[in-house]
């Protein structure tokens, strides 16, 4: 019998190791050398990301320990309910360190004189303030409710912020619940110079005795549950009908809203006493209840006090200010479109702009060459231009057909209301599988001219989202080559048909040939023994059979470099499995997010761009599209890009072969990745003003500036 993998030690728990990454982000917030106000930022970000660890991740354990207890994670061996006791082990010591954190932001906030302030902090005259804003806004948008005999306990919205009072009355107890209205402000700040401040809870926490006046308040706290929120549509029988699909969605996020607690947070120690009214109303653990006695519940307000302080003052607490450049591929003032039916281009966001690919939609629209536009939605920005030039491009006569996502994760709605925009413009809609997520990003134009007909394909590795493209880093290729127009083609009419089953010549789609030919591209390494070389960035790693793979290439000598920001459960440097692989994240300013797969070296180089990470959810279980890089001055700049991060010294972060990661060792000359592509964006724009053709390919010169000669 073969040994188990979990066994022979070379991989380790996705959950666990996902708590890794988000302790690599909370680092950022303990770094002394990022600026203070992006510190706050970081803080805000682990917060919002263990909420959603904990709404989809531990919400589908706590499911599954449920019902189907004995099932062994294939990865680590433990149970479902094994996984919860080590995730809320491994959480309250980061609940510790986000205190701590905060609580040095703070105090270095207070010196650049923006001032979060306790009651007890206050002068008499801001006193009479707090009480005169409580009295005059605060008090009349209250609903307070007691919980007893009479009066049974209410739904709570999950990270919904409540006061909780231990109230007593004539020798008896009862329980007392205040929300904090979402009509309020999160910040109360005070007249005068400065920017002091109350939050809005301490306040409500402060007059818990006002509201309840009739009753002694024995004990009281702020508290918030998070809700399982891991509802899988693939689980339901959905209609035939597109608007009977879209109804059910709408009716799933309503359940949402409802579903199990899965954790409390309370935001100072309270008695076992009272912590009892807590595990027993809402059914949990009390491993489920965690304390947070400095850093507040929620954060979301963090982004927005910088506007509190003058504007010198902002910018030497925060980033220095970055503008994505024009792309170096694409002079400025000259059409994308145009451009694409010469060559292969390549955007990379955020250091070049998304606005080229927005107008080339939008010149589509208008193009009386153009005959369709199809395009893959999965997360749109709130105001998106991209819908604005679709719906264009319909009134305009093209037939434009738009493949929307409905369930991508919380953002449901913007999808439901985005599609009803689209339709009413005269666009096809289509909802895609049952029980697929299509997770592809990609774009087919169709031109007519001169009785020719022409395909510019778009593949991306992120979102058509106009603002996340500032803030993640992605790629996006865009491409005349027509074998590839013809899989893109084909793409959209299986879409259509519903058919997975589809054949593709260049193209690589899950769930049903990306996989395969991954593990080929691998196969034909390990045929190379240590001449074979496998080079890959991407989000998360967990699919059992690449993992495998990737062990089987390591003990035949073939070296492997991944960058890998989040999940990784492979284990490298392993004696006997993984010795010839390394493993790198990088957690910075902009999130890690593009995909680049490299098999081999020099000519025999084979190079892919793809929307899906190595999970089995993604290879197994979404529609997801890798696309080959065929240019070589497209090569050249993702070869470049992949550089930069393979000697990132500053942000980089080595996994270990025991699940920890550790910073690389200090050099004379450190090196941030992200900060040397932005400069790069800026000189290569600046060059590209100068002389307006485009550039030869000459990163790697710049490079080979910096680094010496490459290998």
């Amino acid at each position: 019998m073969t040994q188990a993998i979990w066994e022979q030690g070379y991989t380790q728990n996705r959950e666990l190791s996902w708590l890794q990454f988000n302790a690599r982000v909370l680092a950022e917030a303990e770094d002394d050398a990022v600026p203070l106000l992006e510190r706050c930022k970081f803080l805000s970000i682990f917060t919002s990301n263990l909420d959603e660890f904990f709404m989809i991740r531990v919400g589908s354990l706590c499911d599954m320990a449920a019902v189907d207890k004995d099932r062994i994670d294939n990865k680590s061996g433990m149970t479902a309910k094994e996984q919860l006791r080590r995730i809320y082990t491994a959480v309250e010591p980061l609940y510790e360190r986000r205190d701590r954190a905060f609580a040095d932001v703070d105090k270095r906030l207070r010196a650049e004189g923006l001032c979060r302030l306790a009651i007890s902090d206050l002068d008499p005259a801001e006193h009479k303030y707090i009480k005169q804003y409580f009295k005059n806004v605060v008090a009349p948008v209250l609903s307070p409710q007691i919980v007893d005999a009479h009066h049974p306990f209410p739904h709570l919205e999950g990270k919904v912020l409540h006061i909780a009072a231990l109230l007593g009355h004539k020798k008896s107890e009862r329980l007392g619940l205040l929300p904090v209205p979402a009509s309020l402000p999160a910040l109360v700040f005070l007249p005068g110079d400065g920017a002091r401040y109350v939050p809005i809870e301490d306040i409500l926490l402060e007059y818990t005795g006002n509201v309840f006046e009739m009753y002694d308040v024995l004990e009281k706290t702020v508290f918030c549950v998070t809700r399982n929120a891991d509802i899988n549509p693939d689980d339901e029988t959905f209609g035939a009908e597109e608007g009977d699909f879209r109804k059910k969605m709408e009716k799933l996020l309503r359940m949402r809203r409802r579903m199990a607690v899965v954790r409390v947070e309370l935001n100072r120690p309270i008695s076992d006493h009272f912590r009892e009214y807590f595990r027993s109303r809402f059914d949990v653990a009390d491993a489920q209840i965690f304390l947070s006695r400095k850093a507040p519940l929620q954060m979301g307000y963090v982004f927005s006090l910088g506007s509190h302080l003058p504007e010198k003052q902002r910018a030497a607490l925060s980033d220095p200010p970055f503008t994505p450049q024009q792309p170096a591929m694409l002079p400025a003032g000259q059409s994308l479109l145009k451009a694409a039916l010469k060559r292969d281009i390549l955007l990379s966001y955020p250091y070049e702009s998304m606005e080229p690919f927005l107008q080339m939609i939008r010149e589509a629209a208008n193009d009386p060459a153009v005959l369709s536009i199809r395009i893959t939605i999965y997360r749109l920005a709130r105001k998106a231009k991209l819908v604005e030039y679709l719906c264009a491009a319909a009134e305009n006569g093209k037939d434009v057909t738009a493949l929307i996502e409905l369930r991508a994760r919380f953002d449901e709605q913007n999808n439901i209301d985005w599609s009803e925009r689209l339709e009413e413009a005269g666009c096809k809609i289509i909802y895609g599988f049952e029980d697929y997520k299509v997770h592809s990003k990609i774009c087919l134009i169709t031109r007519q001219e001169r009785g020719v007909v022409r395909h510019i394909t778009q593949v991306g590795t992120g979102n058509y989202n106009e603002k996340t493209a500032t803030q993640y880093t992605d790629v996006s290729l865009i491409t005349s080559d027509e074998t590839i127009g013809a899989d893109a083609g084909a793409f959209f009419n299986n879409m259509a048909l519903g058919n997975l089953e589809g054949k593709y010549d260049r193209l690589f789609v899950a769930p049903t040939s990306l996989k395969n030919n991954i593990l080929a591209l691998m196969d034909e390494q390990i045929a190379k023994g240590s001449e074979g070389y496998i080079l890959l960035k991407f989000n998360s790693l967990t699919d059992i059979d690449v993992i495998e793979k990737l062990r089987d290439a390591s003990c035949a000598g073939v070296k492997i470099e991944m960058i890998v920001r989040g999940i990784c459960c492979l284990l490298p440097g392993v004696k006997g499995h993984t010795e010839n692989i390394t493993v790198t994240s990088i957690v910075g300013r902009f999130l890690e997010h593009s995909r680049i797969y490299v098999f081999g070296r020099g000519a025999e180089e084979k190079m892919y761009i793809s929307s899906a990470d190595l999970m089995t959810r993604n290879t197994e279980r979404r529609v997801e599209i890798a696309c080959p890089v065929d240019s070589s001055e497209v090569r050249a700049r993702l070869h470049d890009i992949l550089y930069a991060m393979q000697h990132d010294t500053v942000k980089a972060r080595v996994l270990q072969p025991d699940g920890t990661y550790h910073k690389k060792p200090p050099v004379p000359d450190p090196l941030c990745a992200q900060v040397l592509l932005m400069q790069q964006a800026i000189n290569q724009a600046r060059e590209q003003a100068s002389h307006p053709e485009p550039p030869e390919p000459g990163w790697k010169k710049f490079f080979g500036r910096l680094f010496g000669r490459r290998d």
